[in-house]
């Protein structure tokens, strides 16, 4: 148990902490967004391999990436770079995770289950409190950061639904973070006149994709083994507010209507999450 709670608490850091070093490294126009996307998909990549690397060889369960998993990858991580300009961490955070749970909750309905009345009542609650975040106002944040933040949830709640069937999401992560290179490299000649990094933005984009990316997967698929499904969901709401947190490191105050916000979002998900669907 002990041994769960740390793999845990570890891994749920980890999310968390792409948000905070994603922010270190684009702050103040030190890196460009595809700069850090592009590195921290190459370092994750590079992460996976070595755990891959020591990984017991006895699995004999075959590997099954796919190009589609490895586009929505690719959407989710561009994205979030190019969002983090535009949102303070956790912000940022919050339409993310929030994105990512109301996408599979959504699927969920569309594949034939019925959702109780606390669980509609839960959702309705969750995507209110997308309305009054966005409610406009001196403090309100960019709709564009929103747009982009909302894609990269959606991109990742589909990347995940796409790997529920994988034999092997480790060695299929893996392949699958290799096969963005080629997409990400594509992008980067579009926007070669604009590239621009520093020493300390390439370490924070590097730090993101292979400790709080790489290392923070595979925490996180060796905390899944002891964990329900709706744990796992439920445990993932944290991440905003632990988000939140780390920006308090990098002088972002939590403004009360990312407090309230983050109530009622956090809240209604969570109440979906508490419900059981129906056939």
């Amino acid at each position: 148990m002990m041994k769960l709670i740390l793999l845990t608490t570890l891994a749920l850091i980890a999310f968390a902490a792409n948000s905070v070093l994603c922010r270190l490294a684009l702050e103040q126009d030190s890196m460009d967004a595809v700069s850090f996307t592009i590195i921290r998909l190459l370092s994750g990549a590079i992460m996976l391999l070595i755990v891959l690397r020591f990984q017991s060889h006895d699995e004999t369960k075959p590997a099954s990436p796919s190009w589609w998993a490895s586009v929505l990858l690719f959407v989710y991580a561009a994205a979030f770079s190019y969002a983090y300009v535009l949102l303070d961490t956790g912000t940022g955070a919050l339409i993310l995770f929030g994105a990512v749970q109301i996408t599979m909750i959504l699927y969920t309905v569309l594949s034939g289950h019925r959702l109780p009345l606390l669980a509609w009542l839960g959702l309705a609650l969750a995507l209110f409190g997308f309305v009054y975040l966005m409610l406009p106002d001196v403090s309100a944040p960019s709709w564009q950061g929103f747009i982009l933040m909302a894609i990269s949830g959606v991109a990742w709640g589909f990347y995940t639904l796409s790997g529920q069937q994988s034999l092997s999401p480790l060695r299929d992560t893996t392949l699958n973070f290799i096969r963005t290179i080629p997409l990400a490299l594509i992008l980067l000649l579009f926007v070669m006149p604009d590239i621009r990094m520093d020493v300390e933005s390439v370490v924070y984009a590097v730090l993101s994709g292979a400790l709080a990316s790489g290392l923070g997967y595979t925490l996180w698929y060796m905390a899944l083994r002891g964990l329900e499904t709706s744990q796992a969901a439920v445990l993932q709401l944290l991440v905003p507010l632990i988000a939140a947190g780390g920006g308090l490191f990098i002088a972002e105050p939590i403004s009360l209507r990312l407090m309230i916000a983050s109530a009622l979002i956090l809240g209604g998900v969570l109440l979906v999450l508490l419900q059981r669907p129906q056939t």
